[in-house]
């Protein structure tokens, strides 16, 4: 499937990824996050995203690298985004998110962050706009045509 946007952040951010999410939808547009995915929902979920944001971050913690489901996530993600048209990284995001980032940046993706960065980094500049809050991000989709 195609998606126009890939949506990444922080698990423990699960509030705002939902929003946007949300934002992009009522624009009409698809969107791909990981936190929709089957392992974390319903009877086949191999991780209890019900618990919440900081309690699936402690689960996954504990798998190893070797672990088929951490493989099959990483798969997922990578396949997502080959076949999305735009990244979008909701601030605060953690070490995935920002790899995710390069990744599509490298790929020739728009970039594109919602949030205040933590600290400055020259790096920020892949982004072709950085929105100050989820409110900016959603005026832009409702009129720029993406």
């Amino acid at each position: 499937m195609k998606y126009k946007f890939f949506v990444a952040g922080k698990t423990r951010n699960i509030d705002k990824l939902q929003e946007v999410l949300r934002m992009i939808r009522a624009n009409k547009k698809t969107a791909w996050c990981f936190i929709e995915k089957a392992y974390f929902h319903g009877a086949d979920a191999k991780l209890d995203f019900d618990a919440g944001g900081d309690s699936v971050m402690e689960q996954f913690e504990k798998l190893t690298l070797q672990d088929e489901l951490v493989k099959q996530i990483f798969d997922d993600d990578l396949e997502a985004l080959r076949n999305s048209e735009n990244f979008v990284l909701v601030l605060p995001a953690g070490t995935s998110g920002h790899m995710e980032a390069g990744i599509a940046f490298g790929m020739g993706k728009k970039c594109y962050a919602i949030g205040v960065p933590e600290k400055t980094e020259s790096l920020y500049h892949i982004f072709d706009r950085i929105f100050t809050d989820e409110r900016e991000f959603e005026n832009f989709l409702s009129g720029s045509g993406e």
